[in-house]
């Protein structure tokens, strides 16, 4: 199995270099190395040749954004599975391609952990018993980070140029829910995220074009009931704290009312 690294990569210098550096040390070989640069003026290109040697593909040229990039990506993997590893963004270990050339399940998407930080906390945590909803979805999303995904399928359904953050999150919309392709969660870590980067910090952008994407894909009486369960997850999650204090208050009362009864009795 055959797999395509690719690297998107805008005026990212130092963050380029640790994503390379995670990249070359990987101990299984079984892979090819792309690298997509936006035609940065801050030293990025002079990251790229000194690792020319190691990446079997490279352009640095002036694109349209982030998905135009990643869709130019594609255009030139000969992989079996495509996984995004944009700058500053890091494979977890050496370990990880070697660890997934030992699984023999080829779903059309491959998906492993995240970790955000030094205590490995997670993002976008895997469903329960990795059993995938449009609600998991819906709520939350898969990082492309810990995704290996069939090539063909990035073919199929290239990246949506016109959305700025939230074209990965459609992408898997139309893949795993729309055209019910095959998935599995791997209980391994993949990579490290930077959290630093731009879907990171535009929340109430990726709200928007989440509202926009589901929109054009759903009709609105689908569309009603599941804001209606995301409306009672929140309002479950609001009440959580002040239900669990009332209940040890409760059951602090009616302690107090047996060991009266009890003395009553006596």
């Amino acid at each position: 199995m055959l797999i395509t690294i690719i690297t998107i990569n805008y005026n990212n210098k130092e963050g380029l270099r640790q994503t390379i550096e995670s990249v070359v040390v990987q101990s299984c070989r079984d892979f090819e190395y792309i690298v997509i640069d936006g035609g940065s003026t801050d030293g990025s290109l002079e990251v790229i040749k000194e690792h020319s040697k190691e990446i079997d593909f490279w352009v640095s040229e002036k694109d349209r954004g982030i998905y135009h990039a990643m869709n130019k990506g594609v255009t030139h993997a000969h992989g079996d599975y495509c996984i995004f590893m944009n700058s500053g963004d890091c494979f977890y270990d050496n370990n990880v391609l070697e660890i997934l050339s030992g699984h023999h399940n080829f779903e059309d998407v491959i998906v492993g952990k995240v970790s955000i930080d030094k205590d490995d906390d997670l993002i976008s945590p895997p469903p329960p018993k990795g059993e995938l909803s449009l609600y998991h979805l819906y709520s939350g999303a898969i990082p492309h980070q810990g995704s290996f995904i069939r090539t063909e399928l990035l073919r199929k359904y290239p990246y949506d140029e016109d959305l700025k953050i939230s074209s990965d999150w459609k992408f898997f919309i139309q893949t795993l829910i729309m055209d019910n392709c095959s998935i599995c969660f791997m209980d391994i870590f993949v990579a490290r995220y930077d959290i630093h980067g731009l879907s990171s910090s535009n929340p109430q952008l990726m709200r928007e074009e989440k509202e926009s994407v589901l929109s054009e894909l759903f009709p609105p009486r689908v569309l009603k009931d599941y804001k209606r369960m995301k409306q009672s997850e929140c309002l479950t999650q609001l009440l959580t704290p002040r239900l669990k204090k009332n209940y040890c208050i409760d059951k602090l009362i009616y302690r107090i009312g047996s060991f009266l009864l009890k003395i009553r009795s006596k």
